[in-house]
């Protein structure tokens, strides 16, 4: 009678363990070469480029004129009465100090762009990734590109990366730039 309760409790502790083990199921993905690759990222790239080159082609224009005016300084502070010399030096501070305050501005309003682009491309490759994580039974999904994960068996996983790209539309034979920019 002894033996059969030891095999019962064994055989049921076996099938406790593969159990839990078949329902613990985890995933992985890069998440970054998943939003880089979304074609939603090539337009708000293309749109990111524009308004910077917007941005440095005003700031172009505002170091031209400071120059401009710094070298007629330059060349005719020696002829300029005292009032006049105060007044073109003011001029200059405050040319100066309106590219500071373009910079920071431009700076700021270039920051808030790309949050404004990013916000639904990243909602969007997150919806992806839980849809494929509920299909697969998955529990946990560790973004590997976040460098939130220090270890990890890859054989205990699975890599769903495909398959979000897939979800999303995103060829399997678009590839990443040799190299990718940080985020």
């Amino acid at each position: 009678m002894k033996r059969i309760t030891i095999i019962a409790l064994c055989v049921s502790a076996a099938a406790f363990t593969a159990s839990a083990q078949t329902t613990l199921k985890f995933g992985h993905i890069n998440m970054q070469e998943v939003v880089f690759l979304m074609d939603e990222m090539d337009s708000a790239r293309v749109e990111l480029e524009k308004f910077n080159q917007d941005i440095q082609t005003t700031y172009n224009a505002m170091v031209e004129e400071f120059n401009t005016k710094y070298a007629t300084y330059e060349q005719m502070s020696a002829n300029w009465t005292p009032s006049v010399l105060a007044t073109k030096q003011q001029e200059l501070q405050d040319l100066q100090a309106r590219l500071q305050q373009y910079q920071q501005n431009a700076q700021m309003d270039m920051n808030n762009l790309q949050q404004q682009l990013m916000a639904p491309i990243s909602q969007k490759a997150g919806d992806a990734v839980t849809k494929v994580g509920k299909a697969n039974g998955l529990i946990y999904v560790f973004d590997l590109s976040s460098g939130s994960v220090p270890y990890f068996d890859a054989t205990l996983s699975m890599d769903i990366t495909a398959q979000v790209k897939a979800e999303l539309g995103i060829s399997p034979d678009k590839k990443l730039p040799q190299t990718m920019p940080q985020q």
